[in-house]
Protein backbone atom coordinates (compact mmCIF):
# COMPACT_ATOMS: atom_id res chain seq x y z
CA UNK A 1 0.00 0.00 0.00
CA UNK A 2 1.44 3.51 -0.93
CA UNK A 3 1.78 6.05 1.86
CA UNK A 4 0.93 9.57 0.66
CA UNK A 5 1.15 12.89 2.58
CA UNK A 6 0.43 16.26 1.66
CA UNK A 7 3.30 18.78 1.41
CA UNK A 8 3.65 22.61 0.81
CA UNK A 9 6.06 22.49 -1.96
CA UNK A 10 8.26 25.06 -4.05
CA UNK A 11 9.36 24.09 -7.25
CA UNK A 12 12.56 26.75 -9.07
CA UNK A 13 13.92 26.52 -12.85
CA UNK A 14 16.97 28.85 -13.51
CA UNK A 15 18.79 29.35 -16.34
CA UNK A 16 22.64 29.51 -15.45
CA UNK A 17 23.58 31.37 -18.61
CA UNK A 18 20.08 32.98 -19.81
CA UNK A 19 17.55 35.31 -17.93
CA UNK A 20 14.75 32.68 -17.39
CA UNK A 21 13.45 31.99 -14.05
CA UNK A 22 9.96 30.42 -13.01
CA UNK A 23 8.80 29.59 -9.59
CA UNK A 24 5.49 28.07 -8.68
CA UNK A 25 4.47 27.32 -3.91
CA UNK A 26 1.86 25.24 -3.68
CA UNK A 27 0.56 22.23 -1.97
CA UNK A 28 1.72 19.09 -3.70
CA UNK A 29 0.91 14.96 -2.50
CA UNK A 30 3.95 12.75 -1.55
CA UNK A 31 3.90 9.03 -2.60
CA UNK A 32 5.95 7.15 -1.66
CA UNK A 33 6.42 3.83 -4.03
CA UNK A 34 8.86 2.45 -1.65
CA UNK A 35 12.28 2.97 -0.07
CA UNK A 36 13.81 5.06 -2.49
CA UNK A 37 10.79 5.60 -5.30
CA UNK A 38 8.71 9.09 -4.82
CA UNK A 39 5.76 10.30 -6.68
CA UNK A 40 4.58 14.08 -6.22
CA UNK A 41 1.71 15.89 -7.98
CA UNK A 42 0.91 19.25 -7.66
CA UNK A 43 -1.57 21.64 -9.03
CA UNK A 44 0.17 24.51 -10.15
CA UNK A 45 -1.74 27.83 -8.90
CA UNK A 46 -3.87 29.87 -10.94
CA UNK A 47 -1.34 32.04 -13.24
CA UNK A 48 -1.71 35.59 -13.34
CA UNK A 49 -1.32 38.11 -16.51
CA UNK A 50 1.89 39.13 -17.84
CA UNK A 51 2.41 42.45 -17.01
CA UNK A 52 3.24 42.63 -21.30
CA UNK A 53 -0.15 41.10 -21.62
CA UNK A 54 -1.96 43.65 -20.14
CA UNK A 55 -3.95 46.01 -22.59
CA UNK A 56 -2.79 49.71 -22.52
CA UNK A 57 -4.20 51.36 -20.19
CA UNK A 58 -5.60 48.23 -17.86
CA UNK A 59 -4.30 48.09 -14.28
CA UNK A 60 -2.67 44.31 -13.88
CA UNK A 61 -4.45 44.04 -10.74
CA UNK A 62 -7.91 44.39 -12.29
CA UNK A 63 -6.95 42.17 -15.42
CA UNK A 64 -8.90 38.57 -15.02
CA UNK A 65 -6.76 35.90 -13.92
CA UNK A 66 -5.46 33.49 -16.80
CA UNK A 67 -7.39 29.78 -15.66
CA UNK A 68 -4.96 27.49 -16.92
CA UNK A 69 -4.39 25.18 -13.86
CA UNK A 70 -2.13 22.65 -15.05
CA UNK A 71 -0.85 19.46 -13.22
CA UNK A 72 2.55 18.93 -12.52
CA UNK A 73 3.84 15.80 -12.07
CA UNK A 74 7.57 14.47 -10.51
CA UNK A 75 8.55 10.83 -10.21
CA UNK A 76 11.86 10.62 -8.82
CA UNK A 77 14.39 8.47 -7.12
CA UNK A 78 18.34 9.49 -6.63
CA UNK A 79 19.21 8.05 -9.63
CA UNK A 80 16.22 9.45 -12.03
CA UNK A 81 13.54 12.47 -11.89
CA UNK A 82 10.70 12.51 -14.67
CA UNK A 83 8.84 15.85 -14.99
CA UNK A 84 5.23 15.86 -16.66
CA UNK A 85 3.53 19.11 -17.14
CA UNK A 86 -0.34 18.43 -18.57
CA UNK A 87 -2.01 21.81 -18.96
CA UNK A 88 -5.24 22.41 -21.23
CA UNK A 89 -4.30 21.03 -23.85
CA UNK A 90 -2.45 23.47 -25.02
CA UNK A 91 1.21 22.74 -23.65
CA UNK A 92 2.34 20.17 -21.90
CA UNK A 93 5.90 18.70 -21.89
CA UNK A 94 8.11 15.72 -20.19
CA UNK A 95 11.55 15.79 -18.99
CA UNK A 96 13.47 12.61 -18.09
CA UNK A 97 16.63 12.83 -16.17
CA UNK A 98 19.15 10.15 -15.47
CA UNK A 99 23.03 11.30 -13.70
CA UNK A 100 25.67 11.64 -16.48
CA UNK A 101 23.14 10.42 -19.56
CA UNK A 102 21.23 12.06 -22.14
CA UNK A 103 17.66 11.77 -22.01
CA UNK A 104 14.27 13.03 -24.07
CA UNK A 105 12.51 16.35 -23.66
CA UNK A 106 9.58 16.36 -25.26
CA UNK A 107 6.91 19.16 -25.91
CA UNK A 108 3.20 19.05 -26.96
CA UNK A 109 1.69 22.21 -28.67
CA UNK A 110 -2.07 22.36 -29.12
CA UNK A 111 -3.36 25.62 -31.17
CA UNK A 112 -7.28 24.07 -33.00
CA UNK A 113 -9.11 21.68 -30.81
CA UNK A 114 -9.63 19.51 -34.06
CA UNK A 115 -6.44 19.14 -34.59
CA UNK A 116 -3.73 16.73 -33.91
CA UNK A 117 -0.84 18.58 -30.99
CA UNK A 118 2.55 19.55 -32.71
CA UNK A 119 5.28 17.63 -31.04
CA UNK A 120 8.75 18.60 -31.12
CA UNK A 121 12.23 17.05 -29.07
CA UNK A 122 15.03 18.23 -27.40
CA UNK A 123 17.31 16.44 -25.39
CA UNK A 124 19.33 17.17 -22.22
CA UNK A 125 22.16 16.05 -20.68
CA UNK A 126 22.24 15.54 -16.57
CA UNK A 127 25.22 17.48 -14.82
CA UNK A 128 23.97 16.25 -11.40
CA UNK A 129 20.97 14.56 -9.57
CA UNK A 130 20.88 15.26 -6.00
CA UNK A 131 17.88 14.03 -3.58
CA UNK A 132 18.12 14.19 0.66
CA UNK A 133 16.09 13.78 3.05
CA UNK A 134 15.23 10.20 5.39
CA UNK A 135 12.89 8.70 5.23
CA UNK A 136 10.70 11.08 3.30
CA UNK A 137 12.91 13.58 0.99
CA UNK A 138 13.32 16.80 1.81
CA UNK A 139 15.22 18.62 -1.29
CA UNK A 140 15.90 17.52 -4.90
CA UNK A 141 18.30 19.16 -7.47
CA UNK A 142 19.00 18.68 -10.82
CA UNK A 143 21.48 20.19 -13.44
CA UNK A 144 21.25 19.94 -17.04
CA UNK A 145 21.77 21.02 -20.31
CA UNK A 146 19.16 21.61 -23.22
CA UNK A 147 20.17 20.57 -26.76
CA UNK A 148 18.53 20.43 -30.06
CA UNK A 149 20.62 18.07 -32.23
CA UNK A 150 24.31 19.73 -31.67
CA UNK A 151 22.80 23.56 -30.51
CA UNK A 152 23.23 24.06 -26.76
CA UNK A 153 20.06 25.63 -25.49
CA UNK A 154 21.09 27.08 -22.05
CA UNK A 155 22.25 25.29 -18.87
CA UNK A 156 19.41 24.96 -16.01
CA UNK A 157 19.35 23.97 -12.54
CA UNK A 158 15.60 22.70 -10.60
CA UNK A 159 15.45 22.85 -7.38
CA UNK A 160 12.44 20.85 -5.39
CA UNK A 161 11.99 21.70 -1.55
CA UNK A 162 9.35 19.85 0.03
CA UNK A 163 8.60 21.61 3.81
CA UNK A 164 7.75 18.90 6.44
Amino acid sequence: MQAHHRKSVCLLLTATDLPVWSGVETVGTLYQKDQEQFHLLMTEPTVLPDRDRVAIGQDVTTAPPVTTPRLLWLEFSPYRVTLTMQGQGQFSYRHCWHRGVYGPSQYWLQNEIDQPPMQFHLQNFTRDLTLAGKPLPNFLRVEYELWTAKMPLGHYVLNLEIRH
